[in-house]
Order: C-alpha cells, then sequence, then structure tokens
C-alpha cells in the first residue's frame, strides 16, 4: 500500500460537476495506491500513520489537533514507467481487491476519530488543492 500525504489548508474533489468531498481547513489530502496482497495489517498500518504522522503546522498530526483528512484512490501510485513511453499498472490491484482497502482506510481513520472526507473511487475526479508548506510525505508498507 502507497499514499502520497500532502498538508494542504484546504481541498477538494469533483465529480461531474459536484462536489463530493472537501476539506475547507487545514488537514491532510491523502492519495492512497493498493497493491496485490494488500491487507489487515496494511490497512491498519497505513490509517495509523496517516493519523498520527507529525506534519502539520507545530509539527503536530491530524489527531492531535482533530483536522480533517480527505482520501482520494489513487491506482497510478502503483504504475511504472521505467521502461518505455508508457506506464504499465500491473502492481496496482484490480477493483476488486483495491475498493474494499480503500474503504477500508477511510473506515479506520473514521474510528481512529477522524472526520474524512472521500473522492469516488474508480471516477475521473478534478482533485483541487491548496498545498501548504509544500510538505508532501510518501508512505508505503
Amino acid at each position: 500500500m502507497r499514499a502520497v500525504v500532502q498538508r494542504v489548508t484546504s481541498a477538494s474533489v469533483v465529480v461531474d460537476g459536484a462536489v463530493v468531498g472537501a476539506i475547507e481547513e487545514p488537514g491532510l489530502l491523502v492519495y492512497l495506491g493498493v497493491t496485490h496482497g494488500d491487507g489487515d495489517a496494511e490497512i491498519t498500518w497505513m490509517a495509523r500513520k496517516v493519523w498520527d504522522l507529525r506534519i502539520l503546522a507545530d509539527e503536530q498530526s491530524a489527531s492531535d489537533v482533530g483536522a480533517p483528512v480527505l482520501v482520494v484512490s489513487q491506482f497510478t501510485l502503483y504504475g511504472d514507467a521505467r521502461k518505455g513511453r508508457r506506464p504499465t499498472w500491473v502492481a496496482a490491484a484490480p477493483a476488486a481487491v483495491s475498493e474494499p482497502a480503500y474503504d477500508a482506510v477511510c473506515d479506520e481513520l473514521v474510528r481512529l476519530g477522524a472526520r474524512v472526507e472521500r473522492g469516488v473511487f474508480g471516477a475521473d475526479m478534478t482533485v483541487t488543492s491548496v498545498n501548504d508548506g509544500p510538505f508532501t510525505v510518501w508512505l508505503e508498507r
């Protein structure tokens, strides 16, 4: 499982012209990718890591200040473009694996106490964000 986590002052996801998820205050935008074999251990680890990651102002975590988290599924995090001009996506898990894992990470964040906003799995989304810092980290388990 991979995630790109950005500290943002605001972020939103639009699908078919409608806002489906948004945070309008400092928080985290998380792009989440799932690979074959990701299971409960990776789900639990990723949710906990995102929630406790001390990248907000004054080295605080979302859990410290109750910051919102917007989670967007992104299979392209498992794209491999080392060879040729077209990336391959073979390392990305199929939707039958990745959608339940994406939902489980979001659910685990909620269980931990997060206010979670979501994109729409598999949809063509427009993501808008204001990166604060800028501050972006890559997580992998």
